[in-house]
């Protein structure tokens, strides 16, 4: 069965790319993310889908997307003429909208159970930060994406003011002592618990590990940028220290040798 239809906004409601408009606007959804997740998340989808056409053709395209969820970002390929498939281990995220979406897999993106080089496009949003070995879901991606193929890894830094998710910002004081802090409070462990479902991962160690697979010749690099910053303001991902703090979202995105 295929997820309910979310009541989206269009794509010419979506602020000018590269503006501090744009980054206002999804700063102004991401604080309703828990409140009124489709607005958020179906936003973030056609923002995603914008700034992937800037790398990649869509149209036509066999896509990829480790740790799809409940199916915004299905909905936003499948408007951009894209051949969708995803991966999410969570059957709670899988089944947020109801049903789970059509195409799409209970798996990890620590094994991805798909032919290698047998997609155009592997894409993730928000996932890396939730696993314990994210250089192996970077590798993992880009086993799967064809000679040519574009590879796009987007996380939330440990040390920017969300890196603890939910139980940002005391993460600052450390993940597991802010996790236990939520529990106290709530009576109930985060969604987001570190060590379990959250994990830290830093702009510096996925540089580390693409300046290796540089070496190793399987990518080339097309961007390295803060996900939702302005165009104006995209030089902060080259600055050790500040970046960890100040990227909020931070995203490779690579062309597969």
């Amino acid at each position: 069965m295929t997820s309910p239809t979310p009541s989206a906004p269009r794509e010419h409601h979506l602020a000018p790319a590269g503006t501090l408009r744009r980054s206002l606007q999804l700063f102004r959804a991401f604080r309703v993310e828990q409140s009124d997740p489709d607005h958020f998340y179906s936003l973030l989808a056609l923002d995603s889908i914008r700034e992937l056409r800037r790398w990649t053709d869509l149209d036509g395209a066999v896509v990829l997307d480790v740790g799809g969820g409940p199916g915004y970002f299905a909905d936003a390929f499948a408007d951009a003429g894209a051949r969708y498939a995803g991966v999410d281990p969570d059957v709670g995220e899988l089944t947020a909208r109801g049903s789970v979406g059509a195409n799409m897999l209970r798996a990890s993106g620590l094994a991805l159970p798909i032919a290698t080089g047998s997609v155009d496009v592997a894409y993730s949003s928000n996932v890396l930060e939730h696993v314990p070995e994210p250089e192996a879901m970077a590798e993992e991606m880009v086993r799967v994406a064809r000679p040519g193929g574009t590879v796009v890894i987007s996380w939330t830094p440990w040390l920017s003011p969300w890196g603890g998710h939910e139980t940002a910002p005391w993460h600052y004081l450390g993940g597991r002592r802010a996790a236990d802090r939520y529990a106290a409070r709530l009576g109930k462990r985060p969604k987001n618990d570190f060590g379990r479902t959250l994990f830290a991962c830093s702009v510096q160690r996925m540089t580390r590990w693409l300046a290796d697979a540089q070496r190793r010749g399987l990518v080339d690099v097309v961007e390295v940028l803060p996900r939702y910053h302005p165009r104006w303001a995209t030089w902060v991902v080259r600055v050790p220290g500040l970046r960890e703090v100040v990227s909020w979202n931070a995203v490779l995105v690579l062309r597969k040798r």
